[in-house]
């Protein structure tokens, strides 16, 4: 039974992820949140839980590649589809290029399967961390409405993210393969940082938290040469 935990929690995430598409389309940006939020945490134990148990199998990587796509793929093109559709009501096809952040993030991932180089850190932003920038822009609208609902501030963000999800740029993993302060130094501040960020300033601080893990990735990287 155990061989079967793995799939069962990557199952979990697809589920999760099919229930916020529903709710972004709703317009229910915090339930869409919750979800994105249990998506990410069954995709983080998934993976580990099949090391733990040694039932690691070419069909649970495949698996969790197909429930990332609806979490991480097409929850986030649908939020800015529903973004979009706010500021081209008058010209509605425009909408539909939200649905490039999908297009984009099914690119990553095929790519993800077949390079050696992200066994153990990421080549290109990885789809968890895109969405949750993506989440946050329906809740930094409420505040600042002018910035966020403006055509070019979102062309412009599915365009770079678009970019950063099948770049060259190299991002650290948060898998540990010691927890001495050394070797880990820039992921420990960035955790520590996202934790601070997001506990003051809530979803205001997921584009600074994006920000700030491509920075201390560069550091990282560029400490490790």
């Amino acid at each position: 039974m155990k061989k079967h935990i793995p799939n069962t929690i990557t199952c979990l995430n697809l589920f999760s992820g099919c229930i916020g598409v529903l709710m972004a389309l709703k317009g229910d940006y915090m339930t869409t949140a919750y979800c994105v939020l249990a998506s990410g945490i069954f995709d983080f134990f998934d993976g580990m839980v099949a090391r733990l148990l040694h039932v690691k199998s070419n069909i649970g990587k495949e698996l969790d590649s197909l429930a990332d796509m609806v979490s991480f793929g097409f929850l986030p093109g649908a939020i800015l589809y529903m973004l979009l559709s706010e500021v081209f009501i008058e010209q509605p096809l425009f909408a539909y290029l939200g649905f490039v952040v999908t297009v984009f993030s099914a690119l990553r991932l095929a790519k993800f399967n077949l390079d050696e180089r992200q066994t153990t850190d990421f080549i290109g932003l990885n789809t968890p961390m895109n969405t949750f920038y993506v989440l946050s822009l329906p809740f930094i609208a409420e505040k600042y409405p002018d910035i966020i609902l403006n055509p070019f501030f979102l062309l412009i963000s599915t365009a770079l993210t678009s970019f950063l999800l099948v770049s060259e740029i190299r991002l650290f993993s948060m898998k540990l393969s010691s927890m001495a302060w050394s070797e880990n130094k820039y992921k420990f501040i960035f955790v520590i940082l996202a934790v601070v960020l997001f506990a003051v300033f809530q979803f205001v601080a997921l584009p600074i938290i994006l920000l700030s893990y491509i920075l201390l990735s560069l550091l990282h990287f560029q400490r490790l040469k």
